[in-house]
């Protein structure tokens, strides 16, 4: 995924845990993948800027998992195979971000960064979700001026209002339910896992290897919770809360902790000498300086054309400080964007994917988010969450606990959310950056905790969301790559200086 269509994934779905004793839970996570799955057909992908080793199949798997013998959708799946085969270990789950992000060209991307020692021992496999892309793509059919991210994430009016939001959630949520057929009620993180065993059995592997990133670190998780004894080497990287009365609110809550992380490195290099984007004399300025900037747009915007909304406002601005904490390469147009406006004035709209895709990224985060747990309909609940968060946090302006399109979902959650425990093997290593405003440290460390003798957690000393071979380190690289190539993980959790 390009960086664009990372961040639209990651912000159209939210931003993104069941007792094992749920009697449809029990059942469907129980039900095994059927015997005799027959080879997949593997051919040529569509695309291009691929590399000609990869190759792509279809998974049939039941739409609803609790009907197995009923209707089917088929779910896009990719390989690149081990470049040694006799020393094959056997096949590494490429698990994206989102809801809502897709792995179907990585083992093309992001897996041939990998090293050598990793691709020697593993067929790399991609995947569209469930919805996504290729595997039954929904759209909720929204209008163009609903997929702006400060209405697909809740930003409140610039007097702390939730009210328009609680309208724009009806309004969004009734779209999903007239335009996005019956799949969309099995859309959510657990059928997401069960996918995956079935993609397992029809690779014909008794276990499987994992590396999650973001989202697909849940989605990792439950995974390893519904199916333990399937799995191999587990890597979860820049993880999740997993708190499962929550779920995605807890996730979306974690950005006000989040920001306040990294927004002190954004300070540091905006008031750096020599930097050409310099925005204050001291660190200090910087904050300030920002929050007086996102009021003054909050009463008076700036038109931008070619955007979606066409406006620079208040929510606008910090949408985008948001957007640019995910990775410091991304700092300087922030940065940008902050002189322009001080001077009344707007860079070139920044490129947006196509409409199409944006529909289809919406439309798969808001199934997985809303079914995944239910969510508070009072407007009171949000009111309140959002009036303590502006106080605590103004950076984020009381969005993170604000109501999304959950709010008001017609649907109840078909089962109760998987809930991360410490059974079943030892195999998990948790590779999570100290400052990351997406999936910050102190919920990483809540999937830690829960997980127990279940994993072992390296700690990396590097701002930026993705750590493993992006936003982390080189000590915390050799860490992962080691356990993925030899199976040897730290004894005990560890800090990677």
């Amino acid at each position: 995924m390009t960086k664009i269509k990372r961040n639209a994934a990651l912000l159209a779905a939210s931003a993104a845990v069941l007792s094992l004793t749920a009697p449809l839970t029990a059942t469907a996570a129980s039900t095994p993948a059927p015997a005799g799955t027959k080879p997949l057909d593997w051919a040529k992908c569509e695309g291009s800027g691929l590399d000609p080793r990869q190759e792509c199949a279809t998974v049939e798997v039941p739409m609803d998992y609790s009907d197995p013998g009923g209707k089917k959708i088929g779910i896009a799946v990719s390989r690149i195979p081990s470049e040694k085969p006799d020393v094959r270990r056997g096949a590494l789950l490429l698990i994206p971000g989102g809801p809502g992000g897709s792995s179907l060209n990585n083992p093309s991307g992001k897996g041939q960064r990998l090293p050598q020692e990793v691709r020697d021992a593993y067929d790399l496999i991609g995947f569209e979700a469930r919805g996504l892309g290729r595997s039954a793509p929904v759209s909720c059919g929204l209008e163009t001026g609903d997929l702006a991210l400060t209405k697909l994430r809740p930003w409140p009016a610039p007097d702390g209002s939730v009210t328009e939001n609680m309208v724009t959630a009806k309004r969004l949520a009734d779209a999903c339910a007239r335009n996005g057929g019956e799949l969309m009620r099995h859309i959510s993180t657990a059928n997401n896992a069960r996918d995956l065993d079935r993609i397992r059995a029809a690779l014909g592997e008794r276990k499987v290897s994992a590396w999650g990133v973001s989202y697909g670190t849940y989605v990792g998780a439950v995974y390893s919770q519904l199916f333990p004894h399937r799995t191999d080497r587990v890597v979860l990287d820049s993880n999740d809360d997993p708190d499962h009365t929550r779920v995605a609110r807890a996730w979306l809550a974690g950005h006000e902790q989040g920001v306040e992380d990294v927004f002190p490195e954004f300070a540091k290099w905006a008031s750096a000498p020599g930097n050409p984007d310099r925005l204050a004399r001291t660190a200090a300025e910087v904050r300030p300086l920002f929050l007086r900037l996102a009021a003054r747009l909050d009463r008076e915007s700036i038109p931008w054309p070619g955007a979606n909304p066409a406006e620079l406002n208040g929510n606008v601005l910090r949408q985008t400080m948001l957007d640019a904490l995910y990775d410091p390469d991304d700092f300087p147009g922030l940065a940008q964007l902050m002189l322009a406006a001080k001077k009344g004035k707007v860079p070139p709209a920044p490129p947006s994917p196509p409409e199409s895709v944006l529909q289809n990224v919406a439309a798969v985060g808001a199934g997985t988010l809303c079914n995944d747990v239910a969510w508070p309909k009072s407007t009171a609940v949000y009111q309140r969450g959002v009036d303590e968060s502006r106080v605590e946090y103004p950076l984020t302006a009381g969005m993170p606990r604000n109501a999304m399109v959950c709010a008001a979902w017609p649907y109840e959650p078909k089962e109760a959310p998987v809930r991360i425990t410490d059974r079943g093997p030892s195999n998990i290593l948790l590779v999570q950056n100290e400052r990351d405003v997406a999936t910050p440290l102190a919920g990483a460390l809540k999937l830690r905790a829960a997980l127990g003798k279940r994993a072992t957690m390296v700690t990396v000393n590097s701002t930026g969301h993705d750590a493993y071979l992006a936003n982390g380190n080189a000590c915390g690289d050799a860490t992962v790559s080691r356990y993925l190539a030899t199976g040897e993980r730290p004894d005990g959790d560890t800090y990677c200086e």
